[in-house]
């Protein structure tokens, strides 16, 4: 099976998410089907499918955060000398040579990724493009919007 890359602060929150759903959502679940049960008919019980269906989503995501953990290769960017070249789990500082905007990337791994938090997978087009080049280097994306270039200003191992 390969194994998917993931930094540090990545293994961390899933490893906190894992601890949660196991020792809180699982028990909170138990306990609204157990309240489910003394009502009555089984069939008729909303309550009880949807506290059961719950507990199915519930138990699915523990198994898939399980499984990410035992597949993944932890990256520690900060462990590793810099060279100089856009490397899983920098984060790059880029400006857009259409309009000069200036933006700032960490490149992490799939389920790492969160736009909002300008965390970007090192799967999606951007990143590829970005992987291996180095500061001053131009690189030309096509994206959704038409072509797109930029120039790497930094690259930083934080």
């Amino acid at each position: 099976m390969p194994r998917y890359p993931m930094t540090k602060e990545g293994e961390s929150s899933l490893r906190e998410e894992l601890q949660k759903l196991k020792s809180v959502v699982r028990n909170n679940v138990v306990k609204a089907i157990a309240e489910a049960r003394e009502h009555g008919d089984l069939k008729e019980n909303a309550e009880y499918h949807a506290a059961k269906e719950q507990q199915g989503l519930i138990e699915s995501r523990i198994r898939d955060i399980e499984s990410k953990l035992a597949n993944s290769q932890i990256i520690d960017v900060s462990d590793i000398e810099p060279t100089g070249k856009v490397i899983f789990g920098t984060t790059v500082e880029i400006q857009d040579l259409k309009d000069s905007n200036l933006t700032s990337y960490k490149i992490v791994g799939e389920d790492e990724a969160d736009a909002k938090l300008s965390k970007i997978s090192v799967n999606s087009p951007l990143a590829r493009s970005l992987i291996g080049k180095s500061e001053g280097d131009l690189i030309n994306l096509d994206a959704p919007g038409g072509k797109k270039e930029y120039e790497i200003l930094s690259i930083h191992h934080i």
